[in-house]
């Protein structure tokens, strides 16, 4: 059985294949098109040729930056704006004449852990991406819960628990209409704007991070807030779903002093001052997601 999952990005196309044993067996990626005939073009033509090569068909499982309206069956909410409001799986069922398995892309990087990675062995797993923004996925018994609106796990756009302007700095606005959305505080850019805000000097990131490994005053305190802000709102999720693993991805799961300090600081927060959930890095790191794709028409 091959399975064929494909991630969409705002720059690049994947699609890799998967035998049975859940081994990589064919890799490649295209720019993303940008319009939504050469992009439906594209995808059929990407399964084609891997499947040429391979001499075999498979399932197809796509992970997209935006999710499928419950009841129009419409994109929404993606970043590849020109799929938004188009029955992207009619399209694409119609054209490569089977069904098609779309999600949302931090949905398919939780899948991906919960199935055979670092969350395997947990009946809940809360996937969370920290990178330039902050998505969320819930896999329950390896099924992906989407809820009525499409959204479940989208708890980057809730407003950051215990916001203070003493401790957090000034208020956010969000792309999303609302202010002080989680992933305006707990992402890579959240963490630049931070810093800049508190001491008037723009870095990047990775540069904050190196400065509190080399013990730079003004990098430590910037990355401790950075730890606080990210126990506060993992603490919202242990409450309320109280998941076996919370699985991190995205540039920031790299940064690996996070997973000993969130967790001690994590225990303030909670409602036992207690945790027992673990907190993990993603065990397929940036493949998750193509991996979580793979698993969905196996997971429904």
């Amino acid at each position: 059985m091959i399975r064929f999952g494909l991630d969409i990005g705002g720059t690049k196309i994947e699609i890799v294949a998967f035998n049975a044993e859940g081994e990589s067996i064919y890799n490649q990626r295209i720019k993303t098109p940008d319009n939504y005939q050469n992009f439906v073009a594209a995808v059929y033509h990407l399964v084609c040729d891997a499947e040429k090569y391979l001499s075999c068909t498979g399932s197809v499982g796509i992970g997209i930056p935006g999710t499928i309206c419950t009841h129009t069956g419409l994109v929404k909410n993606a970043n590849c704006t020109f799929i938004n409001g188009h029955d992207l799986k009619s399209d694409l069922q119609q054209k490569l004449d089977r069904d098609v398995f779309i999600a949302n892309d931090a949905n398919c990087f939780a899948l991906s852990e919960a199935v055979d990675g670092a969350g395997s062995d947990g009946q809940v797993v809360f996937g969370v991406i920290l990178g330039t923004g902050c998505g969320g996925g819930l896999v329950v018994n390896q099924q992906v819960l989407t809820g009525p609106n499409g959204i479940s796990g989208e708890w980057g756009h809730n407003p950051l628990p215990g916001y203070s302007e003493s401790s957090d700095g000034q208020e956010q606005q969000c792309y999303c209409g609302k202010r002080n959305c989680i992933e305006r505080y707990i992402s890579g850019t959240g963490l630049e704007m931070q810093y800049l805000q508190r001491f008037g000097q723009a870095l990047p990131a990775a540069e904050i991070i190196s400065g509190m490994q080399s013990g730079e005053m003004s990098c430590r305190l910037a990355y401790y807030q950075l730890v606080d802000q990210i126990a506060r709102s993992f603490a919202t999720i242990v409450n309320m779903i109280d998941p076996d693993v919370i699985v991190i991805g995205g540039g920031l799961s790299n940064v690996a002093s996070l997973f000993d300090d969130i967790p001690k600081q994590l225990t303030r927060y909670v409602m036992d001052h207690e945790c027992r959930t673990k907190i993990l890095p993603a065990q397929y790191g940036d493949s998750s997601g193509v991996r979580g794709a793979a698993w969905l028409p196996v997971s429904r």
